[in-house]
């Protein structure tokens, strides 16, 4: 019995200690830029592992220093829901569902929300166990409820994988089109947000005639996505 009351002692502090670590790491990055994740030393890592050159390139940039097209793309490419939505987008995820029910030898489709890929990027790593994705469901709950909608967008932008060792706006847009985040065109955001689904697959710098095609596609959306807000504004009334 005395063994059994040293381990339930030990769970709950165990269990203390993770809701409070988590909670703390997310207060702190509503302030503190994120300048490494977990997904930026992994990939260091496979370049290792593989004998290949070391590459990292991130600058983290302010979101006003970002292009205003920017936001708006990703949101065309991967969330349109996103200013309205709490972290989840069940819409989609019923369409996902269906789609995948009806295509099971097939490709399968995702919903992640930005919210969820910026809490999966931040906190998290790779993967599609349930515990990963239990995980990613407990942050993207904890960042929506403590963070705004701009910073999250911020976060995102910043922390995202966007080519081989190339992460966030300021370094794709140095990298592939040799300017700042700032100085990116609507085109460019476009031909941005059309490699994310696989960003080591696509090279926004040299698209190939599909993403091209997937470029077009996000600039049609764009047309009916909203301007992103600034801090402080009603984002829902966007």
């Amino acid at each position: 019995m005395l063994i059994l009351k040293k381990i339930r002692i030990v769970l709950k502090w165990m269990v203390v200690a993770f809701f409070g670590s988590t909670i703390l790491a997310v207060i702190a990055y509503r302030f503190v830029p994120v300048y490494f994740t977990p997904l930026m030393f992994i990939r260091l890592g496979q370049q290792m592992t593989r004998g290949e050159e070391l590459r990292l390139r991130h600058r983290w940039v302010p979101l006003d220093e970002i292009s205003p097209s920017l936001p708006v793309a990703v949101m065309a490419s991967e969330d349109q829901r996103f200013l309205i939505h709490h972290g989840f987008d069940y819409q989609a995820i019923e369409k996902a569902a269906m789609h995948n029910l009806r295509n099971r030898g097939g490709k399968k489709v995702g919903a992640s929300t930005i919210s969820q890929q910026t809490a999966k990027n931040v906190f998290l790593w790779p993967g599609r166990t349930w515990v990963r994705k239990g995980l990613e469901a407990y942050f993207t709950f904890l960042i929506e409820l403590m963070w705004s909608k701009q910073r999250i967008m911020e976060v995102y932008l910043n922390s995202i994988e966007m080519g081989r060792g190339v992460y966030g706006a300021d370094a794709v847009a140095e990298w592939n089109f040799k300017c700042r985040a700032y100085e990116l065109t609507r085109v460019q955001c476009a031909q941005i947000a059309a490699t994310l689904p696989n960003p080591l697959k696509f090279d926004s710098a040299h698209p190939s005639s599909y993403m091209l095609t997937r470029r077009d596609q996000i600039l049609h959306e764009m047309k009916f996505v909203p301007k992103f807000p600034r801090e402080g504004e009603d984002v829902k009334k966007k």
